[in-house]
C-alpha cells in the first residue's frame, strides 16, 4: 500500500486531502460521504468528530471501505433504564 506523506481536512472545499509517497493527490469529498453512509445525526456527527479531530483515521476508514462498520459500532444506542 502506497504511504500517507500528509492529511489534512480543507475547509474551504469540505474534502480532506491527502498526498502519497508517489505524487498522488486524493481528494475525500465529506459530504458525499456522510449523504451515503450516514443514516442519522448520531453518525453524520461521529464523522464530523473525525474529520475534524483525525481526519488520517477517517481518510483510512473510507479508503478501507469500512465506514458503515465503523458507525455500527461507535452508534450502539442503550436505554437508559438498562
Amino acid at each position: 500500500m502506497r504511504k500517507i506523506l500528509s492529511c489534512e481536512f480543507n475547509m474551504d472545499t469540505a474534502c480532506v486531502e491527502l498526498r502519497l509517497d508517489d505524487g498522488t493527490l486524493l481528494s475525500i469529498d465529506c459530504t458525499a460521504v456522510e449523504n451515503e453512509v450516514a443514516n442519522s445525526m448520531y453518525q453524520r456527527s461521529e464523522l464530523d468528530w473525525l474529520i475534524y479531530n483525525d481526519p488520517l483515521a477517517y481518510a483510512e476508514l473510507v479508503l478501507n471501505g469500512e465506514p458503515q462498520k465503523y458507525l455500527k459500532e461507535v452508534t450502539n444506542y442503550k436505554h437508559l433504564n438498562n
